[in-house]
């Protein structure tokens, strides 16, 4: 099995985290590393012990050797990084929300198929376990029809109207943020809502820092998501099906267990070893992907992207959400 050699280009949070689990990965190798500061970029391969630094998101893409990048720079910049390496035919694993909106979603996309080179959303909770666990339950009939599904997600965050998640500029609130975990799942699991309704509480910068959205399907399901930024909630699912229901425990995005609830019986667990962030799952399907030749996920296609942004847009259009973002025509 030969080395993937990896790349990322934004150099947060989230970076780290990646960085940290590729080295799980046997045959996964942090390669080289991109930032706009060039002493970022340098402490952080010396932290992972990377062969390449740059202080320049351009400059990563002639690096020799690369194999695939993933992008963790801040949403806004999600479409221009991508299609800077899709233009010199460098596979990309782009961090979620994929883009602003369904219309960089589409030029992203297009921009992939016609060099003929990977993309994907790096939307980890489809590769963990317990979502592969909950559709082989849903997939043999043990609940039955899913008839609806309630997810949420909050987390109390400290304000900083400069920070991404309160910067309008920034593509900031709760909806593209962690909103889009419970909306996933929505997708994932019911397809295109038919009808939606959605409320935001916009806060003194302009974001949706409380969102509320109820969605109904053309056969009368519904799927009942909350995100917020204003307090912990127990960020948990539940798929309710005919025959009985799933319980996706707190947090339920991340690396977590499940519960299988049927009428008269104990309550089946499900646990699952977990190692590092969560992150490794993702990153190991995608190397799979790459090493069989595709140009896209089987288990999350382009277009389940450009859908999922179809319907974030749809949300904050009901729901009244605007960004400042440059690129966007709203």
């Amino acid at each position: 099995m030969h080395t993937t050699n990896w790349g990322i280009i934004g150099l947060g949070r989230i970076a780290h985290k990646f960085a940290s689990d590729l080295k799980q990965i046997p045959n996964a190798r942090l390669h080289a590393v991109a930032s706009q500061s060039l002493s970022r970029a340098q402490a952080f391969a010396e932290e992972y012990q990377v062969p390449h630094a740059f202080g320049s998101y351009d400059d990563i893409v002639h690096c020799p050797d690369l194999h695939v990048v993933y992008v963790a720079t801040p949403h806004v910049q999600h479409c221009a990084n991508t299609l800077l390496c899709l233009q010199h035919s460098i596979p990309v694993l782009c961090e979620k929300p994929f883009a602003m909106n369904a219309q960089e979603a589409q030029q992203m996309i297009m921009t992939a198929r016609a060099q003929g080179t990977f993309l994907m959303e790096a939307l980890w909770t489809r590769f963990l376990p317990t979502i592969e666990k909950t559709l082989q339950i849903i997939d043999a009939g043990t609940i039955g029809n899913v008839l609806s599904i309630k997810a949420d997600f909050g987390f109390k965050a400290p304000f900083d109207p400069q920070s991404r998640i309160f910067n309008r500029a920034l593509g900031g609130g709760a909806l593209l943020d962690i909103g889009i975990y419970p909306a996933f799942l929505a997708l994932l699991l019911l397809g295109q809502p038919q009808q939606i309704k959605a409320l935001a509480q916009l806060g003194s910068t302009g974001v949706d820092e409380d969102l509320g959205a109820i969605l109904q399907y053309s056969d009368g399901r519904l799927a009942h998501l909350h995100a917020t930024l204003l307090a912990r909630t127990k960020t948990e699912a539940f798929i309710y099906g005919e025959k009985g229901l799933i319980h996706l425990h707190t947090r339920w995005h991340e690396p977590t267990s499940l519960s299988l609830l049927l009428p008269n019986e104990r309550p089946q667990l499900f646990q699952f070893d977990f190692k590092g962030y969560g992150y490794a799952h993702e990153a190991m399907h995608v190397m799979q992907c790459l090493q069989e030749g595709k140009t896209e996920s089987p288990l999350l296609p382009m277009d389940f992207s450009l859908e999922l942004m179809t319907l974030l847009d749809a949300i904050r259009q009901e729901a009244g959400i605007h960004y400042d973002h440059v690129g966007m025509h709203e």
